[in-house]
This record gives structure tokens, C-alpha cells and sequence, in this order.
């Protein structure tokens, strides 16, 4: 039934249907796309040290520029201040960006090298833009924003704006006055009221109509955008149809409503998964090998598997019969058990893969999340040596499994509630060896409790935390999910009551 479910899940995840298709231009380009171009492996603006080249900055914009007729960075240093002079050479524009930080040397390094650009190519620089979420970050006062953007109006004759999210240019709405227009960031998903893709345009419409209200001079919609992968937060769940399906919705109504806008963002961001988590690196246009994640006029499909989980069906259906015959099991409705058993296991396996190449960042990540993964594996091996075989030692190791799952549940639990915003619902990972260790191992009629009465406070603790985390995100599915996960745990872990001696 298991494997029935799954398959008729990847069915339906794989039929590509249709959404809102938006007006495009006659030249096919949109307004603009943030530009970041740390996707390779090692880059990032977090370490100085990463110079990204000319020819990369060349190969990327020639790409862009099909589909763009402007990008916006958000620094000038590290190799990104020849920027305007390769959008030059393609007809492009640039929002240029001065990052502005703790470190008062650096942020003049960088604003005169950003006023320099800008002086260098006015025709292409579009608007200085100094500063991105600095108030948001508390990195700076507003007088101090105030000071930096006048100066930088004083030295060049391009227009000068500062970015932040929507809230916090309410909450200084005295920085109009210093600023040519005002740019704002409006990404539902990220608003402490996280908006359900079904709501999320309708979302950015009213902010645009509440900032209209509140500022006289142009706004410009800085950032917006979806990630197509990530933790759910609340009822807003990242997923590749969301993100088409909200940036197909937005620029429809960017066009009715003549709104000026910049999407969030050009490339996927593999560093970003260090501050955002996994989410963090999946709000790009374009995937890190500069593919486009999905089309803004066709239907689109949330996964193009091909005969992928067929394949890994047939593979883990085909050892695990091998692996029940070389145990010396010859009847014939345990063997077909074991093989749709191994067809389940083979199908969980492509899409924990996919989990762990989505999610895992540095090595200990992949060590412990692979590391339970393979660990489930293990058990899944030892299951018809032990139901059917009474192997003690098979029996063991899916004791140990059953206790390693609870403890990494747990510690899940403890960063969930610690540190959710961020934090993943790994179910891709629990879900095949929690119900073949809880519910399988009932249908079998097999009974591994044991008489350890911590496992029984153990259990509780898992059950509680986890039902926590449901509190804080109701309308969040996948925290349902956990939950009946982790009950599920528990109970496989509970213990039996000891027999009193007489």
C-alpha cells in the first residue's frame, strides 16, 4: 500500500500542469534580477577572499541579458565593480549596490568605490542603491543610513535609494526624504506572518497599496521572489510550481499595476543554506549550472524523474528478494513481501538522496543525515533475518535503529524549537525505517520493546517537543507529519512492563 501511495505521488508530482501566464515584453526581457555570482563551489561574500573573475562576471551577464534588461548587486568589491562595465557592453542596466556593514572602514571603502562607478558609467548605472536591510540587520542607525546616502548624492549625478523590507521603511519613513525613491522588499515567505502561495500576490498587492499611502516618491519593489526549495513555514511551502506559479502571478499583476520590480534572484546560492538553511539556497531564476529552473509561459511539472524511480524500484526490489533467497526464505508470500518491501525502500532511497544533495552543506552534515539514512538501510536488511529467521544479531541492530532514530529525532526536536526558522522537517529521512520499525514490525507481529524505563521518558519528551512545534505552526503539514512520526517512535521504543518477580 506504502509503495502504492509513493508511486501515485511521483505520478502526480511529475504531470506538468498549467498557471498563470503572464505579458511579457516583445523583446522577451524582464525588468530586473538580482545578480549574485557566488554559485560555484567555495564562493562567497562572506570570505574576502573570493575574487570572482571577469570572464565569469561576462559568461553570466551573456546569459541574463536574454531575459533581463538590468541586474542589481549588492556590493562592489570582490570583483564586482566591473559589473557595469560588462552590462554596458551587452545594452544592460545595473542597480548598483554599496554594502553597508558594522565596520565603518569598510563601509567607506565600499561607498567610494560604488560612487566611483557610478560616476564611471552613468548611462548604465540605474541608481546607486547604499545599503541592503541595514536597519533590519540593526547594523547601523538611521541618521548614520542618512549621512552615507547624502553623501553619495552629493558626489554623483545618479539617482540614490536604500533597501529594506517593507516594515522597517514604515518604521523610518523619515529616510524618504533623503533617498530619489524608495526600495523595498516584499518576499511572503520570509514575513513573520509567512503568506500561502494561494495569497501570496494578493499579499504583495496590499503592501504596495499601504506604501502607497504612506510615500510620495516612487517605490521600487526590490526584492520578491519564491524559494523552489526548503523548510515550509507555516502554510508557506517551498516547491518549483510555487515559485513559477508566484512569479508568473506577480509579474502579471506587475504589469496591470505599472510597478517597477527586481526579482529575488538571478542564481541559486549555495552559501546562503549556511544563514537561511536549506531554503536559503534556492531562490534563483537558474539553477547553479545556470539552467532555468522552469519556463514563464509553459506548463511545468514539480519533478522531471523520467524512469529514475522506476529504475530505483526495480534495483531495491530486485536485492532485496536476492538478499530473502541467500537467507534461505522459500515461501512465496514472504518473498513477494519482501520484494515490494525492497521496491518501497528503492524509491525512499532516490528521493533521501535528493533530500541530502538539497540539504547537506559541510561534512557533518552528510555524516549524520547520510549517516541515518544508511543506517535505515541497515535495519531495512536485517528485518527478514530477523522475522524470519530469529537472528539475534539482525534483532539488535534494528534495536540500535530504533534507538538512534529516537535520539536523532529528539536533537531535530531541540533545533526545531531552538532555531525553527531555519531548520528543516526531515521526513524524507524518518519516514521508511520509523513505519517499517513501528507499524511493519506490528503487522509482523514482532515485538522488539525492551525494558529500559528511560526509553518511556524518552518517548514523551519526543512526543511533546515535537507536538510543540506543531503548536508554533498549525497550518504547517509537514509539522503534522513529524508529529505522527515521532509518536510513532515513541511508541516503537516504548518499553514493556516488567514482570514482577515473586
Amino acid at each position: 500500500m506504502l509503495l502504492s501511495l509513493l508511486s501515485a505521488w511521483l505520478w502526480q508530482q511529475n504531470q506538468p500542469i498549467a498557471l498563470p501566464v503572464p505579458t511579457i515584453p516583445s523583446d522577451g526581457k524582464l525588468q530586473c534580477v538580482s545578480y549574485s555570482p557566488y554559485y560555484n563551489k567555495g564562493q562567497t561574500p562572506l570570505n574576502i577572499n573570493t575574487i570572482i573573475s571577469h570572464d565569469q562576471i561576462d559568461r553570466d551577464l551573456a546569459k541574463l541579458s536574454t531575459q533581463f534588461d538590468c541586474v542589481r548587486i549588492y556590493s562592489v568589491g570582490q570583483g564586482l565593480d566591473y559589473v557595469p562595465e560588462a552590462a554596458s557592453k551587452l545594452g544592460m542596466k545595473v542597480y548598483v549596490g554599496a554594502w553597508i556593514g558594522w565596520i565603518k572602514k569598510l563601509n567607506e571603502k565600499e561607498l567610494k568605490l560604488a560612487i566611483s562607478v557610478a560616476n564611471k558609467y552613468p548611462d548604465t548605472v540605474k541608481a546607486l542603491v547604499i545599503g541592503n536591510e541595514v536597519l533590519l540587520r540593526g547594523e547601523q542607525s538611521e541618521s548614520a543610513m542618512k549621512t552615507y546616502i547624502e553623501r553619495a548624492k552629493a558626489a554623483t549625478n545618479v539617482p540614490v535609494t536604500y533597501a529594506d523590507v517593507w516594515e522597517f521603511w514604515r518604521k523610518h519613513p523619515a529616510l524618504e526624504g533623503s533617498v530619489d525613491f524608495v526600495t523595498v522588499h516584499i518576499l511572503p515567505y520570509w514575513e513573520d506572518d509567512p503568506q500561502p502561495i494561494e495569497r501570496a500576490v494578493e499579499h504583495t498587492q496590499n503592501v504596495m497599496n499601504l506604501l502607497a499611502s504612506t510615500f510620495k516618491k516612487p517605490i521600487l519593489i526590490g526584492e520578491t521572489g519564491w524559494p523552489s526549495a526548503g523548510r515550509q513555514r507555516e502554510g508557506s511551502q517551498p516547491s518549483l510550481i510555487n515559485q513559477a506559479l508566484y512569479m508568473r502571478s506577480f509579474l502579471k499583476v506587475a504589469d496591470e499595476k505599472h510597478w517597477n520590480y527586481n526579482l529575488i534572484e538571478a542564481v541559486d546560492q549555495p552559501w546562503k543554506r549556511g544563514l537561511e538553511g536549506t531554503v536559503g539556497g534556492y531562490w534563483g531564476i537558474f539553477n547553479t549550472d545556470l539552467q532555468a529552473k522552469f519556463s514563464f509561459t509553459d506548463d511545468i511539472a514539480e519533478r522531471h524523474d523520467g524512469k529514475k524511480a522506476i529504475y530505483a524500484g526495480l534495483i531495491g526490489a530486485l536485492l532485496l528478494l536476492v538478499w530473502s533467497l541467500a537467507l534461505n526464505i522459500r515461501a512465496k508470500n514472504s518473498l513477494v513481501s519482501m520484494t515490494l518491501l525492497g521496491g518501497l525502500a528503492g524509491v525512499s532511497t532516490l528521493i533521501q538522496v535528493e533530500y541530502l544533495i538539497t540539504a547537506c552543506r559541510v561534512q557533518s552534515e552528510w555524516l549524520a543525515l547520510g549517516g541515518l539514512c544508511a543506517l535505515g538501510l541497515i535495519s531495512l536488511l536485517s528485518l527478514p533475518a530477523y522475522v524470519f529467521k530469529a537472528n539475534q544479531t539482525a534483532k539488535r541492530i534494528i534495536q540500535i535503529t530504533l534507538l538512534v532514530i529516537l535520539l536523532a529525532a529528539f536533537s531535530a526536536n531541540y533545533l526545531l524549537m531552538t532555531d525553527g526558522r531555519y531548520r528543516d522537517f526531515a521526513i524524507s529521512l524518518y519516514a521508511l525505517p520509523v513505519i517499517q520499525l513501528s507499524i511493519g514490525l506490528m503487522i509482523l507481529k514482532q515485538n522488539l520493546k525492551t525494558r529500559f524505563s528511560a526509553y518511556r521518558l524518552l518517548g514523551i519528551l519526543l512526543t511533546v517537543s515535537a507536538a510543540f512545534c506543531l503548536y508554533k505552526e498549525p497550518s504547517n503539514v509537514l509539522a503534522m507529519f513529524w508529529l505522527a512520526l515521532c509518536a510513532l517512535v515513541a511508541w516503537a521504543n516504548w518499553p514493556i512492563k516488567r514482570t514482577p518477580s515473586i
